[in-house]
């Protein structure tokens, strides 16, 4: 399986939508984002902003996965909020393409250039989701904010989980940057 991963732009809004369906179980659930309104916080207007930064997988020219980042303030009432300067996780890839390494391959990706802009990246995970052990595997760690939450799809409690980012320097095309790794 052979997947290329692009940015995303506030262009390619649609595929934040689309996505963000998966990245919130809703498939599971039977729900679509009409039924739960507060979940628009997570897409809306995506990539008008500073705050947003993500990517997306093509594998074989369609559409398999995406993950992005979206700065979020305590005024939101978000799952996974910590403070105004850690933006939290979204990541979703679609079923067929589970469980081939695509996640771990675009979330690597968003840790290279979340880097350059941030500290830290949370993640808001159901507590007994299978999940957890994907974002310890890359990193993540419990964080205790003091309080149980509850996930707006159905209720589950949820646990918040940190990364702490390595900082990064933004590589340009004349530091050696190989510009057939990403297309954009």
């Amino acid at each position: 399986m052979k997947s290329t991963l692009y940015f995303l732009r506030s262009s390619e809004q649609k595929i934040v939508t689309d996505m963000l369906h998966y990245a919130l179980r809703l498939d599971q659930v039977n729900k679509t984002l009409s039924d739960i309104p507060k979940l628009a916080i997570y897409e809306e207007f995506y990539g008008f902003t500073s705050k947003d930064l993500g990517l997306y997988a093509l594998v074989d020219n369609q559409l398999a996965g995406a993950v992005w980042i979206r700065r979020l303030n305590a005024d939101h009432g978000s799952n996974g909020y910590i403070d105004d300067n850690t933006p939290i996780l979204n990541i979703a890839v679609l079923p067929e393409f589970r469980d081939k390494g695509l996640g771990s391959q675009m979330i690597e990706q968003l840790f290279i250039e979340a880097g350059a802009l941030y500290d830290n990246i949370s993640v808001s995970v159901v507590h007994n989701s299978t999940a957890i052990s994907f974002y310890e595997r890359h990193g993540f760690v419990k964080y205790d904010n003091g309080s149980v939450e509850q996930s707006f799809v159905d209720g589950s409690d949820v646990i918040t989980m940190i990364k702490r980012l390595q900082k990064a320097t933004v590589i340009r095309p004349t530091d050696g940057y190989d510009p057939r790794r990403w297309m954009d």
